[in-house]
């Protein structure tokens, strides 16, 4: 590179230390861009060797990697458990005392039993949690390589944040949030939000004399500009905040927080009935009676189920093609209530086209059709009053266009409609000066112009035709005659606009004035009609979002008209929906509050909306208690209702802020949200049967044991069982349940409630009968299965245990579906994977009986008792069935 040392830690150092007097003796922006080989017009040359050059001299713009436990920290976190810590202790205990009973050769099993299903445990949380952490760096690391407009050989393209070099001019408009440190060059308006670095929420003025510097990370919400790349990554300001900074804490799941609460009181309870029953044993060791057991502490194998379902929620929204920041996001979902859509870019395609086209009164079939002076104004309307751009790569190739949306139709439309050759062109007028539209206060955009031949200015207008068209006073006819602008004239305008609305056509116009002519109004130019099409998955989503019970609102800066139009393409409005409401921002916002919550749920569009329109709608329906996500799409200005939501949609992944509200980051389809509200529903339901099967296993092993431990001084199920139908089992379970796909049912029923208790009547139900059944069994078998099996302690005991597991088994049938009487509904047709887990399940407890017989404590059953512990356990369905026909209130 042609900088020397000196001037390239002066440049790089140029927005870290607000260098004013150094940015002037660097010969301002051209001086500093001529210092890095680039230019301020034409940027920098922009092969892969310059490229290459400038990556080797400056470094790549990417920051530091935010350091990740490893897999070991993720199994010490898992260890750190406090009752993985007690089944430690009671390993070594079990061990030692073993040892000391039964010697070295018999009396380790059953410590090293506990050892090995703890060590089993901590190793698959801590794989589902390293899982989970692996997905989050992916999702954050495509979150931040956002597309950035850059200049490069004077032709302009997008780029990966993570490809712009030190030299770079770069294109900067509202929304964009700035990719590296470097310094203004030109522009109009320009203010940037550096609230996310400095915690200062005012807004930043940008110029080339009073405050030239850009750092990185700051957001654009006013004007536009181009700037000059003078550090990127870890030279920038942003770079050093982030290598002083520390990392932050992982939040937990709100669900998960609930679970734990809830498996607390269950651990709880567990160490109640253990010291209950140590003391019953130590009574009866005093009173010579002891029969050398020591008492089961109770283990939840909770903690690891949710882990592992967490996991795999994951990974099947994943298969989506859909993203989740975190699965808090996933399970708030489930209970919307309320989608508030942004209309531009969620509910439409956000790419927009000329459809229809106006000269003043008249709609002429041609540009062939309209005088010459009039093509050319209506060309610098469209080419210069832009910050778009085109570029004709050669004499075959078609135009590149660049620019928002709307601007890439504008242009479009002046090269193929009206011939526009765009480098001719602005080498015949000169932008002296351009505003740029501004959404949030509906402002018109302006560009002054000059002709270079004559020195005549004339100054552009482009904007909604409800804002530009008060402000003419003329028209000009298809002959380019000036003609007042009457009451009739805009009787027929306003029809003509009003014909575009209900078509769905988002009007513009374009006027002009010239700089000489003081206090006269504009002249209206023409009216253009620009469609942006719907989703072509819209209809279905909406439909099938209003089955659901979740009510779809759209949101626009549209007139009330066009909206209505839209959100009947949509489905949104509907014949079929009498009380639904369009309401124009306005005169919603004027409303008392009392009136809003009486209208809120009766509203289907907020149209002629502004940003914080968006933020009263979604205040007002949480306060009337609906769970409210919020979806954006091309919208700038969604902060504020962003971050009063309960869960944000976005239909795309870069450059989301995902630290700031849960996410999910949908694959540019619509009926995503529905998928998502799917597995939402799906998960919650899921979390709800696991915690159903796991209170089962431990309220049954609880009164088992306690009461067995009471009249005999004997464990029904000793330590090793419980851990084993716990832990294994139990884990083995939530693996079934997790990959359970969601069945149709759960969107046919109304949104989980905000406050609705994790335990429902129904699942209080289903457990009760369960947990009797099988205590019933249990305690039959301890009490008789001796004389009427004809076994002896420890067939006996083995049968007992065999039972206890087989019931389990048997029960994942029942859980899967609170109220369905049929067990193996959707089993055997779309949900193979839950029996194969099933399947696996039995192996492990063959394998436990038949041959792990030392360190479970079992004996080898024969055909015969395998089939008596099959049948007894196999009654578990028909008291499912039964208990099921007792209607309970949600």
């Amino acid at each position: 590179m042609a900088t020397s040392p000196a001037h390239e830690t002066l440049i790089s150092n140029l927005v870290k230390e607000k260098g004013k007097d150094c940015f002037r003796r660097l010969g301002a922006g051209a001086g500093i861009a001529a210092k890095l080989s680039s230019d301020a017009q034409r940027g920098i040359r922009g092969d892969d060797a310059d490229v290459r050059r400038r990556k080797e001299a400056f470094g790549d713009n990417a920051y530091p990697k935010p350091k990740r436990k490893t897999f070991l920290g993720h199994s010490l976190d898992a260890l750190s458990d406090i009752f993985l810590v007690a089944l430690l202790v009671c390993a070594a205990v079990s061990t030692g005392f073993g040892i000391k009973e039964h010697g070295l050769k018999d009396g380790w099993y059953d410590g090293v039993g506990i050892f090995l299903a703890v060590f089993l445990v901590s190793s698959v949380s801590a794989a589902g949690s390293y899982s989970q952490a692996k997905q989050a760096d992916k999702i954050a690391r495509e979150s931040a390589n956002v597309a950035v407009n850059v200049v490069r050989a004077g032709r302009r393209h997008d780029v990966s944040m993570f490809d712009v070099v030190v030299g770079d001019v770069v294109i900067l408009k509202i929304g964009d949030a700035v990719p590296a440190d470097g310094v203004f060059l030109e522009g109009y308006g320009l203010q940037v939000d550096e609230s996310g670095m400095t915690g200062d929420p005012t807004g930043i003025d940008v110029d080339a004399e009073n405050n030239p510097f850009l750092a990185a990370g700051a957001k654009v919400v006013h004007g536009h500009g181009r700037m000059l790349v003078t550090a990127v990554g870890t030279d920038t300001m942003l770079g050093e905040l982030m290598n002083t900074g520390e990392n932050a804490a992982d939040d937990p799941v709100p669900l998960q927080e609930r679970l734990e609460r809830l498996t607390t009181t269950i651990g709880n309870i567990g160490v109640a009935v253990a010291l209950v029953a140590f003391t019953l044993l130590a009574a009866r060791h005093f009173t010579g009676s002891d029969t050398g057991k020591t008492p089961p502490l109770l283990e939840k194998g909770v903690p690891l189920a949710v882990t592992l379902m967490v996991t795999f929620s994951m990974r099947r929204v994943v298969k989506e093609n859909a993203m989740v920041h975190r699965l808090s996001a996933l399970e708030t979902m489930g209970s919307v209530t309320a989608i508030c859509a942004d209309k531009t870019g969620t509910l439409t395609l956000n790419q927009m086209e000329v459809t229809d086209f106006w000269v003043g009164t008249h709609r002429p079939g041609a540009a062939t059709a309209i005088s010459g002076g009039i093509v050319t104004l209506l060309r610098q309307g469209a080419g210069l009053n832009t910050t778009g751009s085109v570029y004709w790569p050669d004499n075959v190739s078609p135009p590149e266009i660049s620019g928002s949306p709307t601007e890439k139709a504008l242009l479009s439309w002046a090269v193929t409609d009206l011939g526009m050759d765009a480098t001719t062109f602005k080498n015949s007028d000169k932008v002296v000066h351009l505003e740029v539209f501004d959404s949030a206060r509906r402002e018109h955009s302006r560009a002054k112009t000059m002709d270079n031949t004559t020195g005549a200015l004339v100054v552009h207008y482009k904007g909604a035709a409800e804002v530009v068209l008060p402000s003419c006073s003329l028209y000009v006819d298809m002959h380019g005659a000036l003609r007042e602008l009457g009451v009739e004239h805009l009787k027929k305008l306003d029809k003509v606009i009003n014909y575009m609305a209900v078509s769905g056509l988002h009007c513009m116009a374009l006027a002009y004035k010239p700089v000489d002519d003081e206090g006269v109004g504009l002249t209206l130019l023409g009216l253009l009609g620009l469609k942006d099409r719907r989703r072509p998955d819209i209809k279905f989503a909406v439909e099938a979002c209003r089955k659901a019970g979740i009510g779809v609102k759209m949101v626009t800066t549209d007139n009330p008209l066009m909206a209505r139009a839209i959100a009947m393409e949509c489905g949104i409005l509907s014949s079929n929906d009498p009380d639904g409401i369009v309401i124009a921002g306005h005169e919603f916002r004027a409303m008392s509050t009392v009136r809003q919550l009486e209208m809120v749920d009766k509203i289907r569009v907020v149209a002629s909306s502004r940003p914080l329109d968006k933020l009263l709608l979604v205040k007002r329906l949480k306060q009337k208690g609906h769970v409210v996500a919020v979806t954006t799409g091309a919208g700038a200005n969604d902060a504020p209702a962003l971050k009063e939501a309960d869960v944000v949609l976005t239909m795309s992944i870069k450059g989301t802020d995902l630290a700031a509200k849960d996410t999910i980051i949908l694959n540019d389809k619509f009926h995503t949200v529905v998928t998502a509200m799917r597995l939402g529903r799906c998960v919650y339901s899921n979390f709800q049967n696991f915690i159903q099967f796991n209170l089962t296993i431990n309220a049954a092993a609880l009164v088992v044991n306690l009461v067995s431990t009471a009249t005999t001084g004997n464990t029904s199920l000793t330590t090793v069982h419980l851990l084993w139908a716990n832990l294994v089992i139990g884990t083995m379970s939530a693996l079934a349940l997790a990959v359970d796909k969601p069945a149709d049912a759960v969107m046919e029923r109304p949104p989980i409630a905000r406050t609705a208790p994790l335990i429902s009547n129904a699942m209080w139900r289903n457990l009760a009968a369960q947990v009797a059944f099988q205590i019933a069994v249990l305690l039959a078998l301890e009490y008789l299965g001796r004389a009427v099996f004809g076994t002896d302690e420890k067939a006996n005991g083995t049968m007992i245990f065999n039972v206890f597991v087989l019931c389990q088994v048997f029960n994942e049938f029942n859980v899967r579906d609170m109220e369905r009487k049929n067990v193996l509904a959707g089993v055997l047709g779309k949900n193979k994977m839950f029996l194969v887990v099933v399947a696996a399940t039995l192996v492990l407890q063959v394998l436990t009986v038949e041959a792990l017989t030392k360190f479970a404590g079992t004996e080898r059953l024969s055909l015969g008792q395998w089939g008596v512990c099959v049948a007894i356990a196999a009654v578990s369905w028909p008291v499912g069935w039964a208990v099921k026909f007792i209607p309970m209130k949600a």
